[in-house]
């Protein structure tokens, strides 16, 4: 419809919500969401209600709780071109054939198995002096590619978000927000909330909230 295309994706997502409807996807796909939604309520009559309608219209990347009520979990896309996406994948292989990093003595105490790579010390450290059957080192040759540095695995640059004003500077075709580990529970809804407005992937989402 000519009248919904005028409309930008924040009011399609507040039709949405006032429909009762999942909120994801690019701006085609609300656009259908909303016609099918139009078209299924002249086909039915008002005074018939059905059980299973409520979930022919959720899309894969939404969850429902324990009680029936509706989670909304952004699983936004990013835009990327060719090189990028070909760094990707070439990122991940390189993962696939990188081996684990291992402390020295990790496998002699329980506490160095769980926490991050340190460099071997020592004049007669087995594993610095690269003898069989240590863990490999740590070194420059196993950086990965460039290109696709510090990008999350769905390719989108990462921005860290403390407050809802945060967002309003994300790019939502390429970039995504990701909540700092010091928000509280209530700021983080008001962060999501937002986030949904403005079509803004939030990679570390909880669904509880």
């Amino acid at each position: 419809m000519s009248e919904l295309s005028d409309l930008t994706v924040a009011q399609l997502k507040e039709l949405l919500k006032e429909a009762g409807l999942p909120v994801s996807g690019n701006k085609a796909d609300l656009i259908v969401r909303l016609e099918e939604a139009e078209e299924h309520d002249d086909d039915i009559e008002e005074d018939i209600v059905e059980e299973d309608d409520d979930f022919d219209d959720i899309d894969d990347d939404e969850e429902w709780d324990d009680e029936g009520e509706y989670i909304h979990v952004a699983k936004q896309k990013p835009v990327l071109d060719e090189a990028t996406k070909t760094a990707l994948k070439a990122r991940k292989a390189q993962k696939k054939v990188q081996p684990k990093f291992r402390r020295q003595e990790w496998f002699r105490y329980g506490r160095l198995s769980r926490t991050g790579w340190r460099k071997p010390k020592g004049y007669q450290s087995s594993q610095r002096m690269n003898r069989k059957y240590r863990s490999p080192m740590a070194r420059v040759g196993y950086g990965k590619i460039a290109s696709a540095r510090n990008l999350h695995p769905s390719g989108f640059e990462e921005v860290l978000v403390h407050r809802p004003e945060d967002l309003d500077g994300i790019d939502p075709a390429i970039q995504a927000a990701r909540v700092g580990s010091t928000v509280g529970g209530r700021k983080r809804v008001l962060i999501h909330e937002r986030a949904d407005e403005l079509g803004i992937r939030v990679l570390n989402r909880r669904r509880g909230i």
